[in-house]
C-alpha cells in the first residue's frame, strides 16, 4: 500500500483549529513502526510489486511513488498540512520558492503566452519576469496600480494565462487587496496566482477571496529557522479548467484512446498536472531532509508569527519616530496609504516584513548597516532572527535607476524583518545604528 493510500484525507481535519491543524495534519506512518515525528526517506526511487503496478503509477492509476523527483513519502506531511492551511485540495514541494513561481507559471504559460503582474512584487520574481520567461517566450507586463481596472483591462490580452501578485509585497509593505484582484482574473477568466510567503496562511487565505493558485517561499515564515531552502504550491481546486476562455491543454486534453488529467483527477487536475508533467520534467526537486525541516518549523507558526507581528508593529511606530529616519513603509502606520487595507484584512498588523528609508541616502544607510550588530546583515525574510538588507546594492541591484524609482527603492532604503528577539533589544541595536549615523 502507497504512502499516497494511507495518509489521511484533508477532510478529516474539518473544522479543527488552525494550531491543530499545523502541528498534525499529514501525520502518516507508511510501514507500522510507530514513529511519532515523520521519518526522513533518504532514498530515490521506490520498488514496484509488479509490471503492471509500474504501469498504473506511470499512467496516474495509482498514486503512489515513482521516483523521489516528483514525490517522496517525507513530502507528504508538509503538502498535507500546508494545503489544510490555506484550505486547498493539495500542494507540491520543490527546491524554493523560485523554483515554485517558474513551475506554477511555466505550467499554465507558454511560448508566445502572456502573463500579468502587480509590479511591486520580490526584486527575484521580477527577475524571473524580466530575465528568465522571455527567454522561453513567455512575456510579462506588469500593473502599476493594481486598484485600477482601467489599467488590468489595457495589459490583459488574448494570450494573457495568469495573473500573479502577492498578497504582501516584498519589501515595502504595500498590501494588494486579493479580493479586488480575483475579481479582476474572475472577470477575464483567469487563474489568479498569489504569493502568500510574507502573510502566510495565519493571517490571510487568498483561496477564500478568489485565488487559485498560492506559492510561498517556504524557506521563509513557514520554516522559520533558515536552516533549509523549500517552496510549495498549492492547488486551490476551484478554476473551471475545461470551461476556461483560454486554453490549457495540459490539464484538459486527453491522450489517445485515454483520459485528461482533469478527467481522472477533478478538483486536484492542476496538482497532477504540475507533479507529474512540470514538476518531473524540469526537476526542482527537494531534499527529503529540508521536507523535514519544514514541518518542524509548520508546529509553531502560529505562536512565530503572532510574536513577530507584535514586535514589527512596535518597532515600525519607534522607527517613524527618529529624526534620521525619512519614510517607514510599514501599511500599519496611521498615515500609511494602505492603513485600510492593513486594519481591514490584517488586524492593523501586516506581517513582520516592510522597509524605511535613512534621510541621509546611500551614506547614511551604509553607516546604519554596517553598525547593525544584533540584526543579522543578510539576504533572507521570515525568520526567528532580524535580519536587514540594502535593497538597492542586493535584490534590485540589476534594475535601472528608473525601475528602482518607479518601485519607491531609493538608495537610503533598508528591507527589515522583525524576529522574534526581545523588542528592546533590537530597539536599542536599531538606535546605535541610528546613532553611528548620526555621529557620522
Amino acid at each position: 500500500m502507497s504512502a499516497h493510500e494511507i495518509r489521511p484525507p484533508l477532510y478529516e481535519w474539518d473544522g479543527l483549529g488552525f494550531e491543530t491543524r499545523s502541528v498534525h495534519v499529514g501525520d502518516t506512518d507508511a510501514h507500522g513502526y510507530r514513529a511519532r515525528i515523520t521519518p526522513i526517506y533518504l532514498t530515490a526511487g521506490y520498488r514496484f510489486d509488479s509490471l503492471q503496478q509500474g504501469w498504473d503509477r506511470f499512467t496516474g492509476e495509482d498514486p503512489g511513488q515513482i521516483y523521489s523527483r516528483n514525490q517522496n513519502p517525507t513530502h507528504i506531511v508538509a503538502e498535507q498540512r500546508i494545503a489544510s492551511l490555506e484550505g486547498g485540495t493539495g500542494a507540491i514541494l520543490v527546491g524554493s520558492g523560485q523554483a515554485a513561481i517558474t513551475t506554477t507559471l511555466l505550467g499554465l504559460a507558454g511560448a508566445g503566452e502572456h502573463i500579468v503582474s502587480t509590479a511591486t512584487v520580490y526584486g527575484g520574481t521580477q527577475a524571473i519576469f524580466e530575465r528568465t520567461l522571455p527567454r522561453l517566450g513567455v512575456g510579462v507586463d506588469y500593473v502599476w496600480d493594481w486598484t485600477d481596472e482601467a489599467e488590468w483591462d489595457a495589459a490583459i490580452r488574448p494570450e494573457t494565462k495568469a495573473i500573479f501578485t502577492e498578497s504582501i509585497p516584498n519589501p515595502r509593505c504595500d498590501i494588494v487587496d486579493v479580493a479586488f484582484v480575483a475579481r479582476v482574473a474572475a472577470r477575464h477568466g483567469l487563474p489568479l496566482v498569489v504569493d502568500n510567503t510574507v502573510a502566510t496562511p495565519y493571517l490571510t487565505r487568498p483561496f477564500e477571496d478568489g485565488a487559485h493558485i498560492i506559492i510561498h517561499s517556504s524557506t521563509k515564515q513557514l520554516s522559520g529557522h533558515g536552516a533549509g531552502l523549500s517552496g510549495v504550491i498549492v492547488d486551490g481546486g476551484n478554476f473551471d479548467w475545461e470551461g476556461a476562455s483560454r486554453a490549457y491543454p495540459g490539464i484538459t486534453d486527453a491522450p489517445a484512446g485515454g483520459r485528461s488529467i482533469l478527467e481522472k483527477h477533478g478538483r486536484r487536475a492542476l496538482e497532477v498536472y504540475l507533479r507529474t508533467g512540470i514538476v518531473n520534467d524540469l526537476g526542482p526537486a527537494l531534499s527529503p531532509l529540508n521536507s523535514f525541516l519544514l514541518q518542524q518549523g509548520i508546529e509553531t507558526l502560529a505562536l512565530r508569527v503572532d510574536r513577530h507581528r507584535d514586535n514589527a508593529h512596535r518597532i515600525a511606530h519607534w522607527l517613524a519616530e527618529q529624526p534620521e529616519v525619512g519614510r517607514v513603509d510599514y501599511a500599519g502606520l496611521p498615515d500609511s496609504p494602505h492603513r485600510e487595507l492593513a486594519d481591514r484584512i490584517y488586524g492593523g498588523k501586516p506581517g513582520s516584513v516592510f522597509a524605511f528609508s535613512l534621510a541621509g541616502g546611500r551614506a547614511a544607510a551604509e553607516v546604519f548597516y554596517d553598525a547593525l550588530r544584533i540584526v543579522s546583515r543578510m539576504t533572507h525574510i521570515g525568520d526567528t532572527r532580524s535580519m536587514a538588507l540594502h535593497v538597492a546594492t542586493t535584490t534590485h541591484v540589476g534594475f535601472t535607476q528608473e525601475h528602482r524609482d518607479r518601485l519607491g527603492i531609493d538608495d537610503g532604503l533598508i528591507r527589515l524583518s522583525v524576529g522574534i528577539e526581545t523588542a528592546d533589544d533590537l530597539i536599542a541595536d536599531l538606535r546605535q545604528a541610528l546613532d553611528a549615523v548620526a555621529s557620522a
